[in-house]
C-alpha cells in the first residue's frame, strides 16, 4: 500500500471511503467520463476529485470549442443551458512580419483543421461549471479543493487515490488544524488531471507505459482576458497568428478570440522544445500585442484575468499505453489534444466518453484492466482525426516554421492526413537547450503598464490563495545540480520560462549563486516540471484548493 510523504514520520491513520470509479481531475475529460458511467449504470458509485476551490475554478476562460462530443454526451445540452453562446463569426490566420502580416488565403482548404465554421466561442471555465452541475444531476459526488497526492497501490494494482493531508506547515509538521487525506478506494480510478498531471506522470512511470511512444512535448499557454468598450467587441471573431516574434525555429502563435460580454480572450503558446535559454515565453506573449495585427483589439480596454497551462502537443505518435491495472489516463494527461486545430475540449469530451465506456465494461469482469480501451478509441474518430493530424506538429520541429508550414498545407491539402510515413518527436522538451554563451540574447521591450506588463501585476490578476506556510510543492530533487547545470551551463533559463516569476536567481553575501523559490506565485502551469534540462525540480500538489480562482463568467 502507498503511504503519503508525512505517514511515516507522523503514523497517520487514514480514514477510507469506496467507491466503484475515482476520477481525478474535474476538466471536460474527467466530467464527460463521470456523465457517461452514471448514464450507463445510475448505481454506481462515482466520485470526481477537483484540487481548485471549485469547478473551473483552474481553468482559464476564452477557447473555441466543436460541439460533436457534447452532442454525444448531452445530445440536449440547448435546452439544458450549456453556455454555449458565441457561435464562430470571423475568423483569420495570419503569418506575421515584424510590422506587417500575410493573410493565409482560402484558409477552409489550404488547412481544414483550423475550419472553425459551426464552432463556438466559450467561457472554458463556466462549461466545466456546467458540466459539473449535470454530473451532480446525474449522482455523481464531485469533491472541490481536494488533491490527488498519491495512487494507492496494492499488489500492483491501483485499488484508489490517497487526497493530500490539510494543515501541514511549511517544515511538515502538522498544525492544530491538521486533517489526514483520505484513502478513496475504488474498483477503477480514471486520472484525467490535464497536461503533465502528477498521478498520470508516476503512472506512465510506474507502469513504463511510455515504452513505445514518442516522448511527449508540450506548449505553454499564456492567456489573458480583457473587457473591450461594446463597440470594439466582434462577438464570434477568432484570430490565430505564426511567425514573429519568434524565429524560424521555434514553434509557437497567439491566438485571439472576442467572446462573451465584450470580453477579448488572448493568448501565446511557445513550444517547450525551444532550444534558446535566453527565450521568455512571457515576454514574447507581451510583445506580440504590440503588432498591429492584435493591438486595436485591446484598445480602451482593460485586463481583468491572467494565467497559464501547458498543454500536451506531440499528439498521435506520443500517445502512450493508455491502460494499467486499475485505471486508464483519458484528456490531456495522456495527450489527446489535436494540435493543428489548437483544440483539445471536443478530445477530451471524447476520450473521456471513450474511457467511461470502457471502465464499465471492465467494471462487469474479473480483469483489472480496462483493455478494450484501446479497441474503442481505434474505431472512434477520435483516433482517426489524431492519426490524421499527427505529421503537422513534428513537421515544425523538423524543418522549421517556414518550411513546416508548407508542409502542413501539402500534409492537409494532398495526403488529407493519410502519408505512407509517420515524423518522430526524437527528444523531450528537456533535452533541448543549447548553453546559453552559445545562444544569443533577447532584447524585450519594457512594459508600459497599459497595453504590456510585467510578472508581478500579472499574476495578481490570478487571484491565488496558497498559505505561506504550507510545504513548498515546487522542489529540487538535487540542490546543488542546479548551480552546476541551470545557472552555469543555462544562466536559470526557470528564471525566463517560468510565466509568473517564481524562480529567481540570487547570490548571496558570499559570492554563492542560489535559485528562490516563490511557490505562492505558482499558478500551476507545470513548465518547470516539463522543461528544466535534468528534471530536478518536481511539481507535487498544494494543498487543496490552493493555487489560481479564476471567477465565472470569464
Amino acid at each position: 500500500m502507498t503511504q503519503s510523504p508525512n505517514d511515516a514520520q507522523n503514523a497517520v491513520e487514514r480514514e477510507e471511503m469506496a467507491f466503484d470509479v475515482v476520477i481525478v481531475g474535474g476538466g471536460p475529460a474527467g466530467l464527460a467520463a463521470a456523465i457517461r458511467l452514471r448514464q450507463k449504470n445510475p448505481t454506481l458509485g462515482v466520485c470526481v476529485l477537483e484540487k481548485g476551490s471549485e469547478i473551473g475554478a483552474h481553468i482559464v476562460s476564452g477557447a473555441v470549442i466543436e460541439p460533436k462530443a457534447l452532442t454525444e454526451l448531452l445530445p440536449d445540452w440547448k435546452e439544458r443551458g450549456a453556455p454555449l453562446n458565441t457561435p464562430v463569426s470571423e475568423e483569420k490566420l495570419l503569418y506575421l512580419t515584424k510590422q506587417g502580416s500575410i493573410p493565409v488565403p482560402a484558409l477552409h482548404l489550404l488547412m481544414p483543421q483550423m475550419d472553425n465554421r459551426g464552432n463556438y466561442v466559450v467561457s472554458l471555465g463556466d462549461l466545466c461549471r456546467w458540466l459539473g452541475q449535470q454530473a451532480e444531476l446525474f449522482g455523481v459526488e464531485i469533491y472541490p479543493g481536494f488533491t490527488g497526492a498519491q495512487l494507492h497501490i496494492e499488489d500492483g494494482c491501483v485499488c484508489g487515490v490517497v487526497t493530500g493531508d490539510m494543515g501541514v506547515d511549511r517544515d511538515g509538521n502538522h498544525k492544530s488544524e491538521f486533517m489526514p487525506g483520505m484513502i478513496l478506494r475504488a474498483r477503477q480510478v480514471i486520472l484525467a488531471e490535464g497536461a503533465r498531471g502528477s498521478l498520470s506522470h508516476d503512472a506512465i512511470n510506474h507502469y513504463k507505459l511510455r515504452e513505445n511512444a514518442d516522448p511527449q512535448t508540450y506548449g505553454l499557454g499564456i492567456k489573458e482576458v480583457w473587457e473591450i468598450p461594446k463597440e470594439n467587441h466582434r462577438p464570434g471573431f477568432v484570430q490565430h497568428s505564426f511567425g514573429w516574434p519568434l524565429d524560424n525555429h521555434t514553434y509557437g502563435g497567439a491566438f485571439l478570440y472576442h467572446f462573451g460580454e465584450n470580453l477579448v480572450s488572448y493568448g501565446f503558446v511557445t513550444a517547450l522544445d525551444y532550444s534558446n535559454p535566453w527565450l521568455s515565453p512571457f515576454e514574447e506573449m507581451q510583445r506580440t500585442k504590440q503588432h498591429p495585427a492584435f493591438r486595436p483589439h485591446f484598445e480602451g480596454g482593460r485586463r481583468i484575468i491572467y494565467g497559464a497551462r501547458a498543454l500536451s502537443e506531440g499528439g498521435f505518435q506520443s500517445l502512450p499505453k493508455l491502460t494499467f491495472p486499475g485505471g486508464v489516463l483519458t484528456g490531456d494527461c495522456a495527450g489527446f489534444l489535436n494540435m493543428p486545430k489548437i483544440k483539445g475540449t471536443h478530445t477530451a469530451l471524447k476520450s473521456g466518453m471513450i474511457a467511461a465506456d470502457a471502465v464499465s465494461e471492465a467494471l462487469r469482469s474479473t480483469n483489472p484492466e480496462a483493455q478494450t480501451y484501446q479497441e474503442r478509441l481505434q474505431n472512434s474518430w477520435l483516433w482517426s482525426e489524431l492519426y490524421e493530424a499527427r505529421n503537422i506538429r513534428p513537421s515544425f520541429s523538423k524543418w522549421g516554421m517556414q518550411l513546416g508550414a508548407l508542409y502542413s498545407g501539402i500534409d492537409s491539402m494532398v495526403f488529407r492526413g493519410k502519408a505512407p510515413w509517420t515524423l518522430r518527436h526524437p527528444h523531450a522538451d528537456n533535452q533541448t537547450l543549447i548553453p546559453a554563451k552559445e545562444a544569443p540574447k533577447i532584447d524585450y521591450p519594457k512594459p508600459d503598464g497599459t497595453l504590456t506588463f510585467d510578472r508581478t501585476s500579472s499574476v495578481y490578476l490570478s487571484n491565488l490563495s496558497h498559505d505561506d506556510n504550507q510545504p513548498v510543492h515546487l522542489k529540487l530533487r538535487d540542490p546543488a545540480l542546479w548551480n552546476e547545470v541551470n545557472e552555469a551551463r543555462f544562466s536559470s533559463p526557470e528564471s525566463r520560462y517560468c510565466p509568473a516569476g517564481v524562480y529567481e536567481a540570487n547570490t548571496r553575501d558570499n559570492g554563492e549563486k542560489y535559485l528562490q523559490i516563490n511557490a505562492q506565485n505558482c499558478v500551476h502551469c507545470k513548465s518547470c516540471d516539463i522543461k528544466d534540462p535534468t528534471q530536478n525540480i518536481r511539481w507535487c500538489p498544494p494543498e487543496g484548493g490552493s493555487g489560481p480562482n479564476y471567477p465565472s463568467g470569464m
